[in-house]
Parts: structure tokens; sequence; C-alpha cells
């Protein structure tokens, strides 16, 4: 509970540190407390869960896994640490700009409250005997956490999302699993890109904007020590938040729905060709 306490310590300053920003800015309180209320009691309830899902009855002295995590998954697990903590910071920075926050100030807040909470989790894992810390799930944080801050800086990176989609496996119907995040199995990590805003003077400037392409990963077969098979895809992607006439308030959540690849036509070329009419 110790480690709880201090990570929710740390948010707490977080935005109270925000809160006094107001005086030279356009913040609102209001809005910033909804966030922030909301943030740390998804926290306490998220950490209730994690700690049913992984941590109950496997307490043991902080270790590094060093062996073992870098084999179970065939490292699909670095592409969903990257992926989680992408869209954690993209949505805060949403929120934050939400709150009357610029850019800049919404992006580095998101930055922020993302590395709190996988730095949390990530401690708590070195105290269990199934986990362990990992400097791999750490440096994939630190990947998806920085790209949206990239972006901000860079334009010429804004064409580029991480997504995630899911689809029961075989094994989570079997029960081997207690919930789909936990099966690679059943997962698939995407990188999108708008082809309209990647080359928008090119020959790709007629592609309407709203379609893109993703290239997916996902794994089969794995068994726990190494073991198993890379799956790669590529696949149409929806940005229905890039249809012309819609209001501001339905764009918004169409392009929070865009962090998950929502089923579409797909190929998997890797590690044989399969055509999907759609894939989900």
């Amino acid at each position: 509970m110790s480690v709880l306490r201090t990570a929710l310590l740390l948010l707490l300053l977080c935005f109270v540190a925000l809160r006094s920003q107001e005086r030279d800015s356009a913040v609102s309180v209001t809005r910033l407390s909804i966030v922030g209320g909301a943030t740390i009691g998804g926290f306490v309830v998220g950490h209730a869960v994690l700690n049913d899902l992984w941590w109950k009855g496997s307490r043991t002295d902080f270790h590094i896994n060093t062996d073992q995590d870098y084999r179970y998954a065939l490292n699909a697990d670095k592409l969903g640490h990257a992926t989680f903590a992408y869209i954690a910071t993209t949505t805060y920075a949403d929120l934050f700009r939400w709150t009357g926050m610029d850019s800049a100030q919404a992006v580095w807040s998101a930055a922020g409250v993302a590395t709190a909470y996988q730095t949390y989790i990530e401690v708590r894992d070195g105290f269990s005997e199934k986990y362990g810390f990992s400097w791999g799930d750490i440096a994939a944080n630190m990947v998806g956490i920085s790209l949206p801050v990239l972006k901000h800086y860079y334009p010429s990176l804004r064409p580029f999302d991480l997504q995630v989609s899911f689809w029961p496996s075989q094994d989570f119907r079997n029960g081997y699993y207690n919930a789909i995040i936990d099966d690679y199995t059943s997962t698939t990590h995407w990188l999108s890109v708008n082809i309209h805003d990647l080359a928008p003077t090119s020959t790709f400037k007629d592609v309407p904007a709203w379609l893109g392409l993703a290239i997916g990963h996902s794994v089969q077969n794995l068994d726990g020590m190494g073991g198993g098979q890379h799956r790669v895809f590529v696949s149409l992607d929806w940005n229905l938040s890039r249809i012309e006439g819609l209001p501001p308030w339905l764009r918004d959540i169409m392009r929070t729905l865009h962090l998950y690849h929502l089923p579409a036509p797909a190929v998997q070329i890797s590690p044989n060709v399969v055509w999907y009419g759609i894939r989900f």
C-alpha cells in the first residue's frame, strides 16, 4: 500500500501544481478538478482490479526480471506497453486541452500522468513473484509516452497513431486467461498512417482523409518459454473523426475512438498469407 499512497500523492501534487497556473491562464478549475478526481478514482479502482488480476498472493522482495519477461510473449507485451502509454497520453492531452490548457501544457501534463501511472505499475510488478520489474517495459512505456509529445513539436509525425484491437483467441475461449488484455494471441497492436496527411501534395492527395493504412502485429502458439510465431498484418484504417461536417463533440469522440483499430479488410503477410474480408 505504500507504493499506492506514494503514487496517489504524486498525482495529487501534479494537479495542485497545475491548478496554481489558473491565475495566469484560461485553465478551468472546475474542469481540471473533474479530470483530477476521475483520474484518482480510476487509479484506486485500477489498483484493486490489477491487484486481483496480477498481484494477489504473490508478493515478494523487489526484483528485476531479466529473462522470462523477454520470452513469454515474444515481446508482444512491449508493444502493448508502448500502445497503452500512447493511448493514455493522447487521451489525457485531449482532456487537459478541454480544461483550457494550451497544447504544450496539455501534452506535457498528460505525459507526466501517464509516466506516474506506468511507473507505479512497474514498481508494483517488482514485488510480484510472477512478474518482476522490467526495464524493457519502462523503455516501451517511454516510447509510447514520448510519441504524442514529439507529434506536438514535429508535425511530420502527426499522420501516425498507435492502436489496439482485440478478438478472442481459442486459448481465451478455453479459459486459459483471466482477462483478454493478458492474452497476446487475442490482441493486435497497430501502427496506422493517414496517407492523405502524410503526402498531401503527392498522388495520394485524392485519398479521403478518413481512409488510411495500418500495420498490425500479433502472436500465436505461445508456450511461455520463447516458442510461438509472430503475425504481421496490413489493413485499411478508418479515421471517422476526419469525416467532413461532424459536430465538434462527435469529432472529439471519433478521434478518441481512432485509438482502437476498427474492423477492416486486411491481409496477413507473415508467417503466411491469409486474406480477411474483415479482420477484428
